[in-house]
């Protein structure tokens, strides 16, 4: 028998058929049956890489592959620089946040008016804070002057805060009986800390009718009985000074009157308004002065200066209207605003030589 040469005819085709079974193998098989495997069995894959026999892979070593495998195929946007990614910049409301907390400390040091805004702005603040929880007890007994002894309770507290010293004369001027008109001298908002530390039983304030839109304060002074009137209607001012005399007879009523109308910071009294004593004179009530003293020991609004320090209260005998008439009133009138006058200048003249005020 012979045998055909490699290049023969019969030895190209044999080659044919061999390649021909190579290229029809799917994509997992490796190599081509070798000799040896029974016809129609197909050789096993090749398995992949991997750690040696009996040797466990790292810990995060398999999902360093799968992320390196993952980002393998993932572009860096246009102008970027393949890397790690930049941190995340703080908020912005932390970064103020802590500035204004850096800050506050700085200012409170250096700055005198920085320091008299903050102290009045906490003393508002406070006091409208305060109203909130005597509104729901007020609200059991409706509006009630018994509700100042109340307000008077919660409020007393206040000039320690601050460390205001008050010193308190002529108090047992207000154990009078009956019914009666405090007037008083106003020099700034503050006065409420000497009006609660002498504030008699069953006394109430006349204030402007503005007050009663104050928010939780406006509506304590409502449930307190206090008396609103509106400065700028002359009539509707007097009809109220009117039935307030009435209802101070009627139901056993002291009311606290600033017959400056508004707040008069420099110590030199403005000129007093009558109504406060055409209602003395109507209800035949005594009325009682109470003067304080200058605040410049601790308080100085030009200046922009709010520290502790001392003032002095000073309650005068009372005096009769009984026999007067509304002709009496001017005369009456210009008598009690001298006598609160030199008391103020009396009372001042310490303070205002230790402050060097004049």
């Amino acid at each position: 028998m012979r045998l055909a040469s490699p290049g023969s005819n019969t030895a190209r085709g044999s080659l044919r058929s061999q390649t021909g079974a190579r290229t029809r193998e799917t994509p997992g098989e490796a190599e081509a049956p070798g000799p040896g495997l029974p016809e129609g069995e197909r050789p096993r894959p090749t398995p992949r890489p991997g750690p040696p026999e009996g040797e466990r892979p790292r810990p995060g070593q398999a999902k360093a592959a799968a992320a390196a495998a993952a980002g393998s195929g993932r572009r860096s946007p246009p102008g970027r620089p393949p890397g790690p990614r930049p941190q995340a910049m703080a908020p912005l409301w932390l970064l103020l946040a802590v500035s204004l907390l850096l800050l506050v400390p700085l200012l409170w040091l250096l700055s005198s008016g920085f320091r008299y805004y903050s102290k009045m702005a906490f003393y508002y603040s406070w006091i409208m804070a305060l109203a909130v929880p005597v509104i729901p007890i007020c609200l059991r007994r409706g509006r009630d002057v018994e509700n100042m002894k109340l307000v008077r309770s919660v409020l007393q507290h206040i000039k320690n805060l601050y460390g205001i010293k008050l010193e308190v004369k002529g108090l047992e001027n207000l154990d009078a009986k009956g019914p009666y008109v405090i007037i008083s001298n106003h020099q700034s908002s503050l006065d409420l800390m000497g009006m609660m530390e002498i504030l008699p039983d069953r006394c109430v304030a006349i204030a402007k009718k503005e007050l009663m839109y104050a928010g939780t304060v406006g509506l304590v002074c409502w449930l307190a009985g206090i008396i609103f009137i509106n400065r700028q209607k002359k009539t509707d001012a007097k009809s109220v000074m009117t039935e307030a005399a009435q209802t101070m007879l009627k139901e056993n009523i002291r009311l606290w009157v600033f017959p400056e109308g508004t707040r008069n910071h420099d110590g030199n009294m403005l000129p007093f308004k009558r109504g406060a004593f055409h209602l003395a004179v109507q209800a035949q009530v005594p009325i009682i002065p109470v003067v304080f003293s200058s605040y410049n020991d601790f308080y100085n609004r030009a200046e922009k200066r709010f520290t502790s320090g001392k003032c002095t209260v000073q309650v005068l005998p009372p005096l009769e209207t009984r026999g007067l008439t509304t002709d009496d009133v001017p005369e009456l009138t210009e008598r009690v605003r001298n006598l609160l006058m030199a008391t103020w200048n009396e009372i001042s003249a310490p303070i205002l030589k230790v402050s060097g005020a004049k």
